[in-house]
């Protein structure tokens, strides 16, 4: 898929998830965007929020750096907007399932919204 005005090149940027190249994954972010992710740990009324570029870089630099497996299935992107789901696994078979929703300009991510559960 190659990306337009307002589209994600999604499949590009799976790709250098599955190679955990976080800094090609944090390319993919506008220098403003903002990051909500909901979980065990931070429920829908305070979901965690990281935002800039140098933040996400940062986040994107520690998931990379656990050497897990990337397996993404229900892929979209459109004019606007991008969505997926993810399965990973740690080296040591623990698993996290993840589900986002991202706003797009210019073919950059501007917002994305990620619910997101893993193995105890």
């Amino acid at each position: 898929m190659t990306a337009t005005v307002d589209q994600l090149d999604l499949a590009r940027m799976c790709a250098a998830m599955s190679r955990n190249d976080a800094a090609a994954v944090a390319a993919f972010y506008s220098p403003d965007a903002q990051l909500e992710m909901i979980d065990q740990d931070h429920p829908p009324s305070a979901p965690q929020v990281i935002r800039g570029a140098d933040a996400i870089r940062a986040m994107y630099d520690d998931i990379c750096g656990r050497m897990l497996r990337h397996d993404f299935d229900h892929l979209l992107s459109e004019p606007g907007v991008a969505a997926f789901s993810e399965t990973c696994e740690y080296p040591d078979g623990g698993r996290v399932s993840l589900a986002c929703v991202m706003d797009v300009r210019d073919g950059r991510i501007v917002h994305q919204r990620g619910v997101q559960a893993w193995d105890a």
